[in-house]
């Protein structure tokens, strides 16, 4: 009998549908909880869709795992992994706090991986790199903490993902405007547009509840960044890809186009935390390699699938079949690598930045294209959410966007996606 895994995500994040994909062709079973429309339902990945509540997210994960009985709960994002984390502390002495901890690893790692201070302290204790960090608790504070951290200095509001909640500043002035915004509650005004417009209510409670995020300092580190992604069992890493990252979607957004790398200091670094707070599941590291030495810097712990979670490039380097081998005692099906090109452009995340990219002609463009119905809808989602967009019906484009797409014949870094 397959094992069977539980997706948990609180937004409607393409990857995490790449991502139960590729869990099903390692030979999982997945079930999925996730908000309405989200892509995973344009693929067969999921024999189960479980609607995730908002305004009842703890209660709606309960009941998803109970209708489940998974072997393994994998978050794919920073608030699904919270809820996890927060179901597990109402929990005594149960199966589903056991299933937590089987899933995301020591139960004492929790609160840490959402503190970004108490993470970077600890780090700097197992002898890491890493930037100078302070928390900063008042706009009284803000001005004696960031010219200790020094200018440029990077604000950072815990709780927070995809750069939303990040602001570089050079100035004492811009650093407490930045804190003032930062650490204010949310804006019940907001939270209900993003439900609206986006079908996202995930930032209702923490409006409602009037919750203000910590926000830390931390000493900027010149040159560019780069990310590992991580499959891990008890402390222990199974298998790791680590990448620079070569475009984001804007300056503090997500990355677009990342490049494969090897790095001593990355994998010993997560090596070390891995094993230190002894982790299990899918998670990622954030870093920034220094321009003037080549120097890694680590700077954030992301405790869920990341983006590239789902690509498989051979033995060690394929997340879900490593986790498959170490739920069932067995190998997983270990996809051969999609690619011997290093610099893979994300879809459709690349090609909505930038229809004329050179990287879709240069590197790999990893579209899904076993899974047309996914990419028709990632086409779809991206005409929607561009500037010209309106609301009135967009079909005629969306037919010829998907109409002029067609896989390579043998190597899918030769694929071309129209221009918009």
């Amino acid at each position: 009998m397959k094992p069977t895994v539980l997706v948990v995500t609180t937004t409607n994040w393409v990857p995490t549908a790449r991502l139960a994909v590729a869990l099903g062709d390692a030979g999982f079973r997945v079930e999925a909880l996730c908000p309405p429309d989200h892509p995973v339902g344009e693929t067969r990945a999921a024999s189960r869709i479980h609607h995730y509540q908002g305004l009842a997210p703890l209660r709606s994960l309960a009941r998803a795992i109970a209708a489940a009985e998974p072997d393994l709960v994998i978050p794919g994002d920073d608030l699904a992994a919270r809820h996890l984390h927060e179901l597990h502390g109402r929990q005594e002495g149960t199966s589903l706090r056991n299933l937590i901890e089987r899933s995301l690893g020591s139960p004492e790692a929790f609160p840490i991986v959402h503190a970004r201070a108490v993470f970077m302290e600890l780090a700097r204790e197992e002898g890491i790199r890493v930037p100078t960090t302070e928390i900063v608790r008042t706009v009284d504070d803000v001005k004696n903490v960031v010219e200790h951290v020094g200018f440029p200095t990077v604000l950072k509001a815990d709780g927070t993902s995809g750069g939303e909640g990040v602001r570089m500043v050079r100035t004492a002035a811009e650093a407490q405007s930045a804190f003032r915004k930062l650490h204010a509650p949310l804006l019940l005004a907001r939270a209900m547009k993003r439900a609206a417009l986006d079908q996202d209510s995930t930032l209702i409670l923490p409006s409602l509840r009037r919750e203000r995020p910590t926000v830390i300092a931390q000493s900027y580190v010149a040159g560019h960044e780069a990310t590992s992604t991580i499959a891990c069992w008890k402390g222990k890493i199974l298998a790791s890809l680590h990448f620079e990252v070569l475009r984001k979607s804007h300056a503090a957004g997500h990355a677009t186009v990342v490049r494969l790398i090897e790095n001593t200091d990355m994998s010993d670094a997560v090596e070390k935390m891995v094993r230190w707070m002894g982790l299990s599941g899918l998670c990622g590291f954030d870093f920034m390699l220094e321009a003037s030495t080549g120097n890694a810097y680590l700077i954030e712990i992301n405790p869920r699938a990341t983006q590239v979670g789902h690509i498989a490039l051979g033995a060690g380097r394929d997340l879900p079949a490593a986790l498959y081998g170490a739920i069932t005692g067995q190998p997983g099906r270990i996809t051969p690598a999609v690619t011997t090109n290093d610099t893979i452009a994300l879809f459709p995340h690349e090609w909505a930045r930038d229809p004329g990219s050179e990287f879709l002609r240069t590197g790999y463009h990893d579209v899904p294209w076993p899974t047309p119905e996914l990419v028709h809808a990632c086409v779809r989602r991206s005409l929607k959410q561009s500037k010209w967009y309106s609301r009135g019906d967009r079909s005629t484009e969306v037919a010829a966007a998907t109409a002029a797409m067609k896989p390579p014949a043998e190597n899918s870094a030769e694929a071309r996606l129209p221009a918009r």
